[in-house]
């Protein structure tokens, strides 16, 4: 890259990495997080999940394809800035238009290339996602954490709003194909990807604002209703669990995914709590309670649904001990902290594929909600949390991971099917 200037990252408990700058001038603040995907880091950029996050890439080489106008998830790039260990230098792809240094700068998105990712995301795995600014303006390091510990943190944000479309639209079948259902998706943070894929299925998709009511969502008449993915904490996004809530008694099927299930799961009466360093990749093991079936998946949150009868308070460190929800988050140090003989040690804490992921996953009871018996459908084999869920008494369902796939294995495509077999159904028994 011509010009290369140096840039520094520092995270909020000090850590301090150099490196050269790429894409934008200047400093940005966000949460920093890590994805594992080697491939298909434009869709990364664009995912609104992503909004308020800087995003360290773990595979080594970043932007060999460059940047296309077919593969955005949404009309701009989300993240708040960028980490890798090597941008690449030249474009290779008939698909490109740009290169990725020259995408970053034109969004005003601020990108730093270390050589540590590894050591950053072993910083971040061990003592959880925390917040962090990358600047190229060459400042104290020390001035420049002051104000990572003055900026907002992700728990209690309400993004799903800033992300959200401002107003609804329709994605259609492909020309030639006719109307199956018709579909209200809320648009919590949606990726492109997703109504095209309910499109293929014959649905006419509206996309709607976040902030729809059940009035504005039933208005539409639809023969299903669709919660997407987004960012931001799912306890602040209270609008959404009461649309959900107003839908479910109206007896209209229901699909969620990501911040949609943790909506769900609200909304039937659960508690969401913040993951460590969340799940952010394309090679996840999640295991299908009901047939046993074990698929790879694409995820990309920071929050997850307690199971039942775990309440999980907020905030950093929240829920931890006996009854810790699995993969929960953990304050700075306290891996260290069990000194005394018998004391779990930092195998036990869940979601260190400790305790937490040795659950009986065959035992998750039924529980009752004001909608009828519901169950956890799904569980993630890495750590035990919760990836599903589906009401026994109305027609809804949710699963925590990405079944459109952009980017990731195409092992969970197969939910929408299962959404559009559930309005079918529903059809019949109100005929």
């Amino acid at each position: 890259m011509a010009g290369e200037r140096p840039a520094v990252l520092v995270l909020e408990d000090g850590t301090t990495f150099h490196g050269t700058g790429f894409g934008a001038e200047g400093e940005t603040f966000g949460e920093m997080v890590f994805n594992t995907g080697m491939t298909g880091y434009q869709e990364t950029l664009t995912d609104p999940s992503y909004c308020r996050q800087i995003v360290a890439m773990t595979a080594p080489h970043i932007g060999n394809t460059g940047v296309n106008d077919e593969d955005p998830e949404s009309r701009r790039i989300w993240v708040s800035g960028y980490v890798v260990r090597e941008p690449s230098r030249i474009v290779s792809s008939w698909r490109a238009r740009r290169s990725l240094d020259e995408e970053l700068a034109a969004q005003g998105i601020p990108g730093i290339a270390i050589t540590g990712t590894r050591a950053l995301t072993r910083r971040l795995r061990e003592h959880g996602a925390m917040r962090a600014a990358i600047s190229t303006a060459a400042p104290d390091p020390a001035e420049l954490l002051a104000r990572v510990l003055a900026s907002p943190p992700m728990t209690g944000a309400d993004l799903a709003r800033e992300v959200s479309t401002p107003e609804p639209y329709q994605v259609s079948p492909p020309e030639g194909a006719g109307v199956r259902y018709r579909v209200a998706a809320v648009d919590l943070g949606i990726k492109a990807a997703t109504p095209r894929a309910m499109a293929a299925r014959g649905c006419l998709v509206q996309v709607l604002p976040a902030t729809s009511t059940a009035e504005d969502i039933l208005a539409t008449g639809p023969d299903g209703v669709f919660f997407s993915n987004g960012p931001g904490d799912p306890a602040a996004a209270q609008y959404a669990v009461d649309a959900m809530r107003g839908v479910l008694a109206a007896g209209v099927p229901v699909f969620g995914i990501c911040l949609g299930s943790q909506i769900l799961g609200r909304a039937l009466g659960l508690d969401t709590y913040k993951l460590r360093f969340g799940h952010r990749g394309i090679n996840q093991p999640v295991k299908n309670l009901a047939t046993g079936r074990v698929q790879i998946t694409s995820h990309n949150h920071g929050f997850a649904v307690a199971p039942p009868g775990v309440t999980a308070e907020h905030g950093a460190g929240a829920g931890h001990g006996a009854d810790a929800p699995p993969g929960a988050d953990m304050p700075f140090g306290a891996e260290g902290a069990a000194a005394s003989p018998g004391a779990p040690g930092p195998a036990s804490v869940p979601g260190d594929h400790g305790k937490g992921v040795l659950l009986d996953l065959d035992t998750f009871a039924p529980f009752d909600t004001a909608f009828g018996r519901a169950k956890v459908s799904h569980v993630n084999l890495n750590d035990g949390v919760v990836e599903g869920i589906r009401l026994a008494d109305a027609p809804a369902f949710s699963v925590q991971y990405h079944p459109e796939a952009a980017p990731g294995p195409h092992d969970a495509a197969g939910e929408f099917d299962a959404f559009c077999a559930l309005m079918e159904g529903t059809r019949h028994a109100q005929a």
